[in-house]
């Protein structure tokens, strides 16, 4: 069984100059794809349970997913719930075996982010599993437009939050589905220059693939989250499954030909994480 925590798969890739890639998981279709990516790379992977996730298929039924996924794989796995809202669903996700809480309270005034994150990641701790946090909030292309993170804020949130992992946002979108734009790396260095908790960019889809890998091998980032552009990697695959017989109903043969396609999309993100 190679189940693991948050930190023991953040911690080497911090030492060692590289990134982990946190793959946002919607179903047994691309948990199992990524898994076998991960394998063939024979990199850690993270499957991320997000809130559209978790509307689809209850917590309790994801986490024995992931624990099933992670007991046969030959590389370590982490259970992660991404942005975790409340105490009550942090410690739902961890009765139900998952092994990193993420608990996003940046919408919240900093002292109040702080206080609720703390108890969350004290909870965590004292299971034996790891805590990520966010300071700053990371927009969503289309919707709310993000706040960028305060290195100070930031130098306190670390402090005092107890976190393994701290999500900032630094010119990072969620549900971006181009790579036009790319991350603010003045105020990555600023936020580095304070803390030596590893770092985490939610919305990695929208980041240059080049940027994405030099700030792998050269910065505190040691996480990137990808959804977006799996996705659509996965939504393309099944378009083309579909199509190639209109009179096909049975959806497990239909199923069974996103694998080789998201396989693939999922081998070359992980390959632009690695070190050098």
């Amino acid at each position: 069984m190679t189940l693991a925590t948050l930190s023991d798969v953040l911690q080497p890739a911090l030492k060692n100059g590289h990134a982990v890639a946190g793959l946002v998981t919607l179903g047994w279709e691309d948990m199992r794809a990524f898994v076998a990516a991960a394998e063939t790379e024979n990199v850690p992977v993270i499957l991320q349970a997000g809130p559209s996730c978790r509307e689809h298929t209850p917590l309790p039924v994801l986490g024995k997913m992931f624990r099933h996924l992670a007991e046969s794989a030959s590389v370590p796995v982490v259970a992660h719930l991404d942005h975790g809202y409340t105490f009550d669903e942090c410690r739902e996700a961890l009765d139900s075996g998952f092994t990193s809480l993420m608990f996003d309270g940046s919408r919240l005034p900093l002292n109040e982010n702080i206080d609720q994150t703390a108890a969350i990641a004290e909870m965590a701790h004292a299971a034996g599993i790891s805590c990520e946090g966010e300071v700053g909030f990371v927009g969503y292309s289309g919707g709310e437009n993000s706040a960028g993170t305060d290195p100070e804020e930031a130098t306190a949130f670390a402090k005092q939050s107890g976190v393994d992992a701290m999500a900032i946002s630094v010119g990072n979108v969620h549900l971006q589905q181009n790579k036009e734009g790319g991350l603010d790396e003045a105020r990555i260095r600023a936020i580095e220059a304070v803390t030596d908790v590893p770092l985490v960019i939610h919305g990695g889809s929208g980041v240059p693939l080049a940027q994405r890998t030099a700030l792998a091998r050269g910065s505190n980032i040691c996480k990137f989250n990808i959804g977006t552009e799996l996705r659509m990697a996965f939504g393309q695959a099944l378009r083309q499954a579909v199509d190639i017989d209109p009179d096909r109903f049975d959806r497990v043969l239909i199923l069974k030909e996103t694998h080789d396609p998201l396989v693939a999309a999922t081998r070359r993100v992980l390959k632009g994480l690695k070190g050098s």
